[in-house]
């Protein structure tokens, strides 16, 4: 049984979505702002954290930026309906995903079962070969999620390391949305669902920019992704 941190200031929210929850099969536990959260994830082991972003006395973002700095739970944040920008930030300083509120429970419960299958190494997401796999300056190590670049390290979220492992895998070729979040989220691409596009952004700003000063993922409109096979400096 998974256990879980659920963190609003929406007290009737916390206990009717923890209600559901652990009719879902979780153990569930809440406190109600962001200082509190930190203390609670920080100091005890929970198996996924459940994170709105508009909390008294600390924001989700500054829990998610300072939780990063000593463990690696995964986190889903809450944002406002139709905020983008909630999103990006929320992904870019290492939530693992994300869903807009009002949220239907059963769509949480899905997106809690599939990050947790991504952070347990679940079967569906197993890759043929946990050898090093290198494309100009940038190399990956699936045994050790460990990417650098340039010689140097980056670090990625489990979700990041997941898709960019489908990319460089396939250098020069297209890979659909479709197949990304399959294989990177762990669950079937839906309609206005813009993840893989927040995530592939994150990504970018991390990779940064080739040694020959072409981007690292290129956007094939209406089709997908690729990781480009730089020219040799």
């Amino acid at each position: 049984m998974y256990r879980l941190l659920l963190v609003d200031d929406d007290r009737k929210f916390c206990s009717m979505l923890s209600q559901f929850l652990e009719g879902e099969g979780f153990t569930c536990e809440s406190v109600h702002d962001g200082p509190s959260a930190l203390e609670k994830a920080t100091h005890t082991e929970f198996d996924v954290l459940i994170l709105d972003v508009m909390m008294p006395k600390m924001n989700g973002f500054e829990v998610v930026r300072r939780l990063r700095k000593t463990r690696g739970t995964p986190v889903i944040m809450l944002t406002a309906r139709g905020d983008e920008q909630d999103a990006i930030i929320g992904l870019e300083i290492g939530a693992d995903d994300y869903l807009a509120k009002p949220c239907n429970p059963k769509v949480l419960s899905a997106r809690l079962r599939a990050v947790l299958r991504r952070t347990d190494g679940g079967s569906q997401v197993v890759l043929e070969s946990r050898e090093s796999v290198t494309v100009g300056d940038v190399m990956i190590h699936p045994g050790s999620r460990q990417v650098m670049v340039g010689g140097r390290s980056v670090d990625l979220t489990s979700t990041e390391f997941k898709i960019l492992e489908v990319l460089i895998r396939t250098p020069g070729t297209v890979v659909g949305k479709e197949t990304l979040s399959l294989k990177g989220l762990n669950r079937k691409l839906i309609p206005y669902d813009r993840s893989i596009d927040f995530h592939i952004g994150s990504l970018r700003r991390k990779l940064g920019l080739g040694y020959d000063q072409a981007p690292r993922i290129i956007t094939i409109r209406n089709e997908g992704y690729l990781f480009s096979v730089p020219m040799e400096p």
